[in-house]
């Protein structure tokens, strides 16, 4: 029995649709939208609340705190480093020694040269240094045991697919309506991940596991820079191609105008210094080892055009059940 803590999520619901509700336990601190006959209500910053028991074998732990916004900051901290705590516990109590954990490739900063997963570490926001804290966390609970352990860390990428809301999402949205702006010379590079792929490669792990201590970095290839990705976006929504671009200095007054404004108001926009920032920074990061291991069911394209289809073409939806993040 696997247990999944954060499956009423984007990535859990497709996880435990893969797996298969009999093989799964979901806890989570929301209801699921799709397998709510299998989930425990429970926030894993309160360790009873973390409703494990002596069938589960491992755990996939998904939760965590990662939206740009997030007010107080210490939440990331709470969830991300303390409910990591508290897994871990609660973990041992029952005697499981098979931990599939989520992290991010925000450990490794912006702008840098395509890390590996043996890059330094150098988290430039909240949301990354608690992912980091977490990992250590793990590692420090591996050691103590690591003859009979297995442990593996995904770092993914930024995660897009069908029912998500998050920033691919909303960069399609914005290009179908017709209010999208290039912010900068469009020349930056981005790595993502589709999530079909991603659920994939969790499978893949959880049937392979072997002891030890195993860290991925999850991407799908090859990398588009901007330019290329509104191209294969505006294509495929049958739309004009154009090349206007906005200054990167332009974009981020524009921002911190926004920033600003929020503050004053307590409105959080769309639009913000952080985004524009990572919005125009190059992300690419070397995925090399998990598709050494791992053949990606679908193309990175092949994901954008499924998403593309089922978000904009597609007039009658399966549901109505989206995910913000």
């Amino acid at each position: 029995m696997n247990c999944i803590i954060g499956g009423s999520g984007f990535v859990g619901s497709e996880l435990i649709s893969r797996l298969g509700k009999n093989k799964c336990l979901n806890i989570d601190k929301n209801l699921s939208p799709f397998h709510n006959e299998i989930t425990t209500i429970g926030d894993i910053r309160f360790e009873d609340q973390i409703k494990l028991n002596s069938n589960v074998s491992c755990v996939v732990l998904l939760a965590a705190e990662h939206r740009d916004d997030v007010s107080p900051v210490n939440l990331y901290y709470d969830v991300n480093v303390i409910g990591t705590k508290n897994v871990l516990k609660k973990m041992d109590l029952f005697e499981i020694k098979h931990l599939i954990f989520t992290s991010s490739v925000a450990i490794y900063g912006l702008n840098k040269n395509n890390p590996k997963e043996t890059n330094t570490h150098d988290p430039f926001n909240d949301y990354g240094k608690s992912k980091w804290l977490a990992e250590q966390i793990i590692k420090d609970w591996y050691l103590e045991n690591p003859n009979e352990k297995s442990v593996t860390i995904i770092r993914p990428t930024v995660i897009f697919g069908e029912r998500n809301r998050g920033n691919v999402y909303n960069l399609m949205n914005h290009i179908s309506s017709g209010k999208f702006i290039m912010a900068g010379n469009g020349k930056n590079k981005k790595s993502m991940a589709y999530v079909k792929n991603v659920v994939a490669f969790i499978i893949n792990r959880l049937q392979k596991s072997k002891p030890g201590f195993h860290i991925y970095n999850y991407a799908d290839k090859p990398d588009l820079d901007m330019n290329n990705l509104l191209m294969i976006i505006r294509s495929k929504m049958g739309l004009n191609i154009y090349n206007f671009k906005l200054p990167y200095w332009i974009a981020m007054l524009i921002g911190y105008i926004f920033d600003f404004v929020s503050y004053l108001t307590q409105i959080k926009f769309s639009i913000s210094s952080v985004r524009v920032k990572k919005f125009c920074a190059t992300t690419q990061f070397d995925s090399t080892k998990c598709h050494k291991c791992f053949k990606a069911p679908f193309t990175l394209k092949q994901g954008i055009d499924r998403t593309i289809e089922f978000e904009f073409l597609n007039t009658k939806k399966d549901d109505i059940q989206f995910f913000s993040k």
